[in-house]
């Protein structure tokens, strides 16, 4: 912790702590620099989440207590905002809250630091709203019809509370200009260099067909991520394709996967930075507010495919450390994959790219934004 910071009590808000996604990862590296600030949430899963974020640094909403809800809290989004609203930080200097949800809506005094670390406007609200009405069914849709208006209204409001905005990308500015009208500070979110390395210490250049036997995918199996694209591209080109991570989508996606696709479910960390270290190279063809698993690969110096939109335009540098398709449509990663085989690829350079992006200068701007940003409040209170 840096001196200017040192004296000041300091706390966190999390949308909800029951899987160790992105988002986690970044208030687990808050929580070393400032390991005495309390973690307020909606929701604490113990069993999942203690051995990272221990019980006595935890504090949870009212909601913890009803039944199901570290099961169903997604589906409690109506009464989230006066759960968040609930919490007293009368006693504190500096609250930073990370929010892709109702975070960011939580009160503070006038003598209270509230800076918001958004990971993006909650998309279900905003600009994914039609896509995730179209693939509800007709009880769901009935209900998000009722409550989103009063939902984006609160919204909107809850984002006057904010004193300073921080975001993960210049995709997620844009979208916090346009829903809240307000600036934001971006600050890429940490990788771990140190953990995702090279498989050697040096290696020299090589065509993409050369570099791996498999291509790759690590994260959730969910709709928007568009995994269907790369296992179609994958299965059409009869190539290797290994896909780490579960979720709804499991099930159409082995569906649809031809021989050449391996579904291998949750993998330890260890397996993962060995498939990262060894795949022909990282297939990322869905729309991210920023994208931590691309990073991680180029990390590990190995190349990225990835839809040219979102956060990818900020973290994959074309035909240096990877390639863009320009379509989310199955003929346009083909012909990226064709031509990314082609090309000549140094692990090298790509692994330099992606130090720009380590844990160490997370932390170097996170603290200088709440030294300057409180500083400023301090001025205008």
């Amino acid at each position: 912790m840096t001196t200017a910071l040192q004296d000041k009590r300091i706390a966190f808000v999390h949308d909800w702590l029951t899987t160790f996604g992105g988002a986690e990862r970044v208030v687990a590296l808050w929580k070393e620099l400032f390991p005495d600030a309390p973690i307020h949430t909606l929701v604490y899963d113990q069993k999942n989440l203690g051995h990272i974020f221990p019980p006595d640094s935890v504090i949870p909403s009212r909601i913890q207590r009803w039944p199901f809800s570290k099961r169903y809290y997604r589906k409690l989004l109506p009464f989230m905002p006066r759960a968040f609203e609930e919490f007293d930080f009368s006693n504190f200097d500096i609250v930073l809250s990370s929010s892709s949800s109702c975070a960011k809506g939580i009160l503070t005094s006038s003598s209270t630091f509230h800076a918001s670390y958004v990971h993006s406007p909650m998309r279900y609200a905003w600009d994914l709203y039609p896509e995730y009405l179209r693939s509800s069914g007709p009880i769901t849709r009935h209900f998000m019809r009722q409550m989103m208006p009063d939902i984006r209204l609160w919204d909107q409001a809850s984002a006057n509370r904010v004193d300073l905005f921080l975001c993960n990308s210049q995709e997620v500015a844009r979208r916090i200009r346009k829903t809240y009208r307000r600036e934001a500070t971006v600050i890429h979110p940490p990788i771990e260099t140190g953990i995702f390395t090279p498989k050697e210490s040096a290696e020299s250049p090589k065509k993409g067909s050369e570099l791996g036997e498999a291509y790759l995918c690590v994260g959730r199996l969910i709709p928007y991520k568009r995994v269907d694209l790369a296992v179609k591209a994958c299965t059409k080109l009869n190539r290797r394709l290994d896909i780490i991570g579960n979720g709804a989508e499991m099930k159409h996606l082995k569906s649809i996967a031809g021989p050449s696709v391996r579904f291998l479910g949750f993998q330890s960390d260890d397996a993962i930075r060995k498939a990262y270290q060894e795949c022909r190279g990282f297939l990322f063809p869905g729309l991210e507010d920023f994208g931590m698993t691309p990073l991680e690969a180029q990390s590990s110096g190995r190349p990225v495919i990835a839809f040219g939109r979102g956060g990818a335009l900020e973290t994959v540098s074309e035909n240096q450390t990877g390639l863009f398709h320009q379509e989310q449509s199955t003929k346009s990663l083909i012909s990226a994959m064709e031509q990314f085989e082609s090309q000549t690829w140094n692990p090298l350079e790509i692994r330099k790219h992606a130090l720009n992006f380590d844990r160490s200068v997370h932390i170097s701007r996170i603290q200088n934004a709440l030294i300057d940003g409180y500083k400023q409040f301090c001025e205008n209170v």
